[in-house]
């Protein structure tokens, strides 16, 4: 099973997420050049060796059919201003005869990897994208629910999360590598297709007041 072959473009009123590929490299420096407290908790990508990697290592899980990464970028200016990306996307088997049997759309996923320039902190830009890919997951692509996990340090990004109605499931321990190269916990939550709605208008409602 892979995820739909066809390119994936979400775009609202304030950012567009298009397929990441490897033109986008250099602007993707750029935009991780400035302040690196930003990314405390995140691992974003330095430098072009590196930033060339990261976008490399994004194409062989979208190539493995386990991940649509996108390039973030501003409709305002038309600037690259990050990444984000779905991932660890599954197709459950199923026996004939079963209503989701044969599908060729993801089952279930996780949305991350997102990261911002110092330009696009504390705008609508993360909220509208946020929007855009749970309402295509849920709605376009029907799954059962999304995962979102953070450094179980990270309080700013638990809040966050907490706040548009993600619902906290634990602490993976030792689950990934940290930004500081430890072994990470990560909080994990998630939201599931009956709790959708409700995140939705969250989400809308927060993308008024921005």
């Amino acid at each position: 099973m892979s995820v739909p072959t066809d390119p994936l473009v979400l775009q609202g009123r304030h950012v567009r997420l298009e397929p990441l590929s490897h033109h986008h490299v250099e602007a993707l420096v750029a935009a991780s050049a400035a302040d690196p407290s930003l990314y405390q908790w995140s691992t974003v990508p330095r430098g072009e060796v590196e930033t060339s990697r990261y976008v490399e290592t994004a194409l062989a899980w979208r190539d493995a059919g386990t991940a649509v990464p996108f390039a973030t970028v501003r409709l305002e200016d038309g600037a690259v201003i990050g990444s984000t990306r779905f991932f660890d996307i599954e197709h459950w088997a199923r026996p004939q005869g079963h209503p989701r049997h044969g599908r060729r759309d993801p089952d279930v996923g996780e949305v991350g990897y997102t990261w911002l320039a110092s330009s696009a902190i504390r705008t609508a830009i993360n909220t509208e994208a946020k929007l855009l890919m749970l309402t295509h997951a849920f709605e376009s692509w029907d799954v059962l629910r999304v995962c979102l996990h953070t450094d179980a340090r990270n309080e700013r990004s638990r809040a966050a999360i907490e706040r548009i109605g993600g619902k906290f499931e634990g602490v993976l321990r030792a689950h990934r590598l940290a930004v500081d190269n430890t072994p990470r916990d990560s909080a994990r939550y998630s939201i599931v297709a009956a709790e959708w709605p409700e995140v939705k208008q969250r989400l809308a409602q927060r993308l008024k007041q921005t």
